[in-house]
């Protein structure tokens, strides 16, 4: 993986927002969520799905906006990431 910065997002708005409307996207998202969606997106997202102790339970690469990523059971952290930046399989650890 690329080294790039992840922010996490906090309150509803934040969680809400995620990087709809974001265009040349340089940096992830982390979200407390089990599920999202991707209208409004300006380009395609990677997303990773994590326990709470940053287990990687699901990973979806070029998620296209107006997507839904329905909740998964177990899953305590989103991450939205640029496409292309993530190398990473189920099972792996993100730190």
């Amino acid at each position: 993986m690329k080294n790039i910065e992840i922010r996490e997002m906090h309150g509803f708005w934040q969680n809400f927002k995620g990087l709809m409307g974001t265009q040349n996207i340089n940096y992830a998202i982390k979200i407390r969520c089990n599920g999202i969606h991707t209208f409004f997106m300006k380009e395609p997202i990677d997303i990773i799905a994590t326990d709470k102790n940053g287990n990687i339970l699901h990973i979806w690469y070029n998620v296209k906006p107006w997507k839904i990523i329905m909740p998964k059971k177990n899953v305590y952290y989103t991450y939205e990431f640029p496409i292309n930046v993530i190398n990473f399989k189920i099972g792996d650890k993100l730190k």
